[in-house]
């Protein structure tokens, strides 16, 4: 992909700010179709948008002060955990005092950090994403609210960069994955296999998430998604599996 090319894409305020990797990795499922430019750039805004944008408030492009609860129902996947996350994040951490959490992937969901105080756990949030207004948006409530926490603007698919990040954390350390599993697969097919078998080692648990309810109309989804349980079910040590809100999470550790 030239610079032209990466130029054009970039032009939408919803690409701006995406990891040039991101890009090439959306345009090379295209790059080898017979179609022009223009339509492979077309396709390529297509799936990006599905896979970074399509749920997030335009709202949340421009950088706001506001609210962490209105921050989380602009983002339809945030806005479906809020009644759970208290419940949510209590059956994660169980027990534990104090975590590094490293959340991949996170989108907004750094504002969600208040909940972690209400289950009285001590965090050091990472979180780790590749829309770079989100990152910004995160960085600034963290700042104003004076949070022991920071959003990292980095492509998942830069892997030795995450794994370094993870590495420094101290422990106990715990590495959110909520809904990413599809979007790593769209853009690079066995890559979520690829990352998690270096991840787990290097932290004491892992939660994968993904949608058990379409977003919005909440029909349930015929997919299961047997092939990353099966992965999960042959290479780790399942701790937890449980459905809450229309999402499945599986807890899991090397």
């Amino acid at each position: 992909m030239d610079n032209a090319i990466l130029a054009e894409i970039k032009k939408k305020r919803e690409f701006s700010q995406l990891p040039e990797k991101d890009i090439e990795l959306a345009y090379s499922q295209f790059e080898k179709r017979q179609a022009t430019e223009e339509e492979k750039i077309k396709l390529t805004k297509e799936l990006l948008r599905k896979l970074f944008s399509v749920f997030v408030s335009k709202k949340l492009l421009v950088l706001k002060n506001k609210e962490p609860e209105w921050i989380l129902r602009k983002h339809i996947s945030t806005r479906e955990r809020l009644p759970y996350y208290e419940k949510l994040y209590k059956r994660i951490l169980g027990n534990w005092e104090k975590a590094s959490i490293i959340d991949l992937g996170a989108g907004i969901n750094g504002f969600s950090y208040s909940f972690f105080k209400k289950i009285r756990i001590n965090v050091n949030y990472i979180g780790v994403e590749s829309v770079g207004q989100l990152v910004d948006l995160t960085n600034l409530h963290f700042k104003t609210k004076k949070l022991n926490g920071k959003s990292i603007h980095l492509s998942l698919f830069e892997k030795e960069k995450v794994l370094n990040i993870i590495k420094k954390e101290k422990k106990p350390k715990i590495v959110f994955m909520f809904k990413v599993i599809d979007a790593l697969e769209d853009l690079k097919r066995d890559y979520s296999k690829e990352l998690l078998l270096e991840i787990a080692p290097l932290v004491d648990k892992v939660v994968v998430s993904f949608a058990t309810k379409s977003l919005g109309n909440r029909r349930s989804f015929k997919a299961k998604r047997s092939w990353i349980l099966e992965f999960i079910k042959e290479n780790f040590n399942i701790l937890d599996n449980f459905e809450v809100g229309g999402e499945r999470y599986i807890v899991f550790g090397k």
